[in-house]
């Protein structure tokens, strides 16, 4: 017999466990009550039932902690608007849309890892949404990602989740062109209905974007168990269409939970006189809608004035993390040091990048408009190169059988469509000439130099991929150019790129169409000399960015050096904002005091003019950052300019400073306390490069005059001089010598006669003039100390440079010796961080912006029927 504590012990623990599965139970009965009603109404639904206070409480609490587990989620970083309601706690296992897309992702042997990160990232945004049996509400919110990166999988993920808990209809705004529309739909269809046929109704298809066949109202009379689907160009004829047939149908939408997802929400969304006026007139006939914007290039979106009733994401901004083997801006072209960060420690980007000479450009592009009727293509050295290694490259990618099935070209010089026709002969004329003559030696000794130095630059080891000899790979060669078809996809032609039926070869020739919002799959080669400058253009361009598993080790890119640097820039803006949102997110910033911030960035000015003129006014604000020159020109007389600003301004530093600190051992100097007049004096004087959007003399100069005025700051400043004790001596004024520093170029130059040094200051340059052994403290140690030791004072440093500046050893892979024809100066200036709020200094859309035409857009799409 057993004793009696153990037997009253078993029947205790009974108990418990009989009361954990009552709670349990309760638990999925308020789960239940939760498809109905918001939270707070379902415990108010618990009351009327009865149930027990305490019982409620644990209830709440259990709750809570589900919903304080996906508010805290490592990935993605978000900021929020007050505090939003997370009633969403994670999928469930009665779910039907969510399940299916896992399964569809298993088959096509996604690893667990990316499915995992996935099903977060998703649910995060699904939590951010309304309640979909709130009475009314009218969300907004923006999903930043990264080009070529999975968003689509990602909003196909929040539709389904979304579908699962009650959202009915779903309106997706699939770029403005038909081949990114259809794209679109077939992959809904394919993860969405196809899965669950009964519980899905479609208002579009295929081949034909919304044309109303029938009253709304019996169409959702009919439609009324279903989630209803609609996918639409962003054309102000079609979605006009839309706007007044969901007008009628007002009785029914009035209880329907829409959500409406705007894919490449920077385009044609921002500012757009018919576009965005339709946008939300159809929400303003969905009482319950969200609207989430999805976007690689958020700068147009959260530069809409926050205060105006438009598309701003008022409600939430999500910051999606950088997939596993993505390929990048910062990957592909390199970056510039962020504030606090080493230049060792940033790379300057994979070794895929070909410079197209500038000579060659009018060859393969018209000049002017006027020379565009009769344009023949010549294909140059370069774009023969590019081609031949494309062939080389899908013959290599057949030898290991691995990846992407397809093999695509990408080459786009214009807008233009008659000059994509015009490349159409030639391409078709080097194909077969080729196919013709790949028995000779003298093209297989070229063809075998071409691969043989494109595999040296970037070797396969270092993606853990093993390289194709070009022995292996020749045997395949005769059927890569049998195969290879070259298509011109553009608004007016037939031909389009079909990856339906088969794996294909394809050089694509194009426009808009391939360079923004299309996959162009196994894209493995591109050639791309088109001019622009805006940020988010550019990198919506993009179409080589994203996942190359099984030929990691291939990609090239053949385009100017300017349009590389532009990358290189772009990079290191895209990540600072980035950066940006993951520090404002721990600051409690809303998205609204999220939007003053990033307007305030000194190098965010640049987006496309349309995209500006109903945005609020660009301000800068140079508080708490770091300016510093990297660009400069290589000619005498530019240099010596600035070597004259730089000898007046110590010069007035010598007579005017409080003290004056001496330390030539270290190669420093510091002068204290100069008057900010002095500096801005400097700044009228001294040159920066016109490619620095922020380095403006003018822009820096009344920031420093509006501090003074307005708060009695900046009124000093600390000038230090930093050199090398070993360098070459550079003498400032009577018995002030420093030795020039190092500074290599990069390889890829901005413009021809200048140079891009990529970063001037060290981080520890930024405590060269506070007191005790700066070099000690880290970056958030150097903000700390500056802001105790100089809050109101600013400091700004000269850096001799020594004229030839070799690159070390293990940099010559992507640097060069600078070889400027005098000394450079360049110039640093740290800002302190302001005690209150900053001032802001205004300057309308940067001058670079000049060459920005009106079809980057391509505005004329928007209006028209169809394209």
């Amino acid at each position: 017999m057993e004793p009696a504590d153990q037997s009253a012990g078993r029947t205790r623990a009974g108990a418990v466990d009989l009361m954990t599965d009552d709670f349990d139970a309760m638990y999925e009965t308020f789960q239940a009550l939760l498809e109905t009603f918001p939270p707070t109404e379902a415990v108010k639904r618990l009351e009327l039932l009865r149930v027990e206070p305490d019982v409620i409480e644990r209830i709440r609490d259990r709750h809570e902690q589900h919903t304080i587990r996906i508010k805290e989620l490592e990935e993605p970083h978000a900021v929020v608007m007050g505090n939003r309601d997370t009633w969403y706690t994670g999928p469930q296992t009665k779910d039907k849309c969510w399940p299916a897309i896992v399964e569809l992702l298993r088959k096509d042997e996604w690893p667990k890892e990316p499915i995992l990160d996935l099903d977060q990232s998703s649910t995060r945004v699904v939590s951010l949404l309304n309640h979909p049996k709130e009475k009314s509400f009218s969300a907004r919110g923006l999903v930043v990602g990264y080009v070529q990166s999975g968003k689509t999988t990602n909003f196909t993920s929040v539709m389904a989740k979304a579908a699962d808990r009650g959202y009915k209809l779903f309106i997706v705004l699939a770029g403005i062109h038909n081949g990114l529309r259809r794209q679109t739909q077939a992959r809904l269809v394919q993860q969405l209905v196809e899965p669950n046929p009964s519980l899905w109704s479609q208002l579009t298809g295929l081949e034909k974007d919304f044309t109303p066949q029938e009253n709304p109202a019996s169409y959702f009379g009919k439609s009324n168990k279903t989630h209803v689907l609609c996918v639409v160009k962003k054309n102000a004829t079609v979605l006009r269409k839309l706007a007044r047939w969901l007008d009628k149908a007002s009785d029914y939408l009035k209880d329907c939970p829409a959500l409406i997802i705007d894919d490449e929400a920077d385009q044609a969304t921002v500012a757009t006189k018919s576009i965005n006026p339709l946008i939300l007139s159809i929400m303003s006939s969905l009482p319950r809608s969200a609207y989430v914007g999805y976007t690689a290039s958020p700068f147009a979106n959260l530069l809409i004035d926050p205060s105006a009733e438009d598309l701003y994401p008022r409600d939430f901004i999500v910051n999606l993390p950088k997939p596993s083997g993505h390929f990048g801006t910062e990957v592909l072209f390199g970056r510039y040091a962020l504030d606090g960060e080493d230049e060792d420690d940033i790379d300057d980007g994979y070794d895929m990048i070909r410079p197209v000479p500038v000579e060659d450009v009018p060859c393969v592009r018209p000049e002017t408009k006027a020379d565009v009727e009769g344009f023949e293509p010549v294909i140059t050295e370069t774009l023969r190169r590019a081609i031949e290694y494309f062939w080389l490259v899908t013959a290599a990618r057949r030898v290991r059988g691995t990846g992407n099935p397809h093999s695509t070209m990408l080459i786009h010089t214009s807008v233009n469509t008659a000059v994509h026709n015009s490349f159409k002969r030639p391409l078709e004329h080097l194909r077969a000439r080729t196919a013709k003559s790949l028995t000779e030696e003298t093209v297989l000794t070229r063809l075998r130099a071409l691969w043989n130095e494109e595999t040296a630059h970037v070797t396969a080891e270092e993606f853990r991929e093993v390289k194709v000899p070009f022995d292996g790979l020749l045997a395949e060669l005769p059927g890569v150019l049998r195969n290879c078809r070259v298509i011109m996809d553009n608004s007016s032609s037939e031909d389009r790129l079909d990856y339906e039926n088969g794996p294909i070869v394809a050089i694509a020739v194009g426009g808009n169409t391939l360079s923004r919002g299309l996959t162009l799959e196994g894209l493995s080669v591109s050639y791309f000399v088109r001019a622009v400058s805006a940020y988010d253009t550019l990198l919506q361009m993009g179409r080589w960015f994203g996942f190359r598993h099984g030929y990691a080790d291939l990609p090239r890119i053949w385009m100017t050096d300017e349009l590389a640097e532009w990358f290189r820039h772009l990079a290191t803006v895209e990540t600072e904002m980035r950066r940006d949102i993951d520090i404002y997110m721990t600051e409690a910033e809303t998205p609204l005091t999220f939007a003053v911030r990033l307007r305030t960035h000194p190098a965010l000015r640049v987006t496309a003019a349309a995209k500006m003129r109903s945005a609020v006014t660009a301000a800068s604000s140079y508080g708490g950052r770091r300016v510093q020159t990297h660009y400069f020109h290589t000619d005498a007389e530019w240099l010596r300019r600035n070597t004259a600003a730089a000898r007046a301004l110590i010069a007035d530093s010598v007579t005017t400073a409080v003290r004056v600190e001496e330390r030539p051992a270290d190669g420093r100097y510091i002068f204290r306390d100069v008057p900010h007049d002095v500096v801005t004096q400097f700044l009228a004087s001294y040159q920066f490069h016109e490619k620095s959007p922020e380095n403006d003399a003018d822009l820096i100069s009344t920031y420093i005059h509006k501090r003074v005025s307005s708060a009695g700051s900046l009124r000093r400043w600390n000038v230090a001089l930093v050199g090398t004790p070993n360098g070459d001596p550079f003498t400032f004024a009577p018995n002030v010598t420093v030795g020039c520093n190092v500074r290599s170029r990069l390889k890829t130059n901005a413009a021809p006669g200048s140079v891009d040094i990529k970063t001037l200051m060290s981080p520890r340059d930024a405590a060269v003039d506070l007191p005790g052994d700066g070099a000690k403290l880290d970056e958030d140690g150097i903000r700390k100390k500056r802001q105790e030791e100089f809050p109101d004072t600013g400091l700004l440093v000269l850096y001799p440079i020594d004229k030839n500046s070799e690159p070390r050893p293990d940099k010559k892979k992507t640097r060069a010796p600078l070889n400027t024809e005098e000394s450079v100066i360049g110039v640093g200036l740290v800002f302190p961080k302001p005690r209150s709020s900053d001032s802001t200094v205004e300057k309308y859309i940067s001058a670079d912006l000049s060459n920005v035409r009106i079809e980057d857009e391509d505005l004329s799409l928007l209006e028209g029927e169809d394209a």
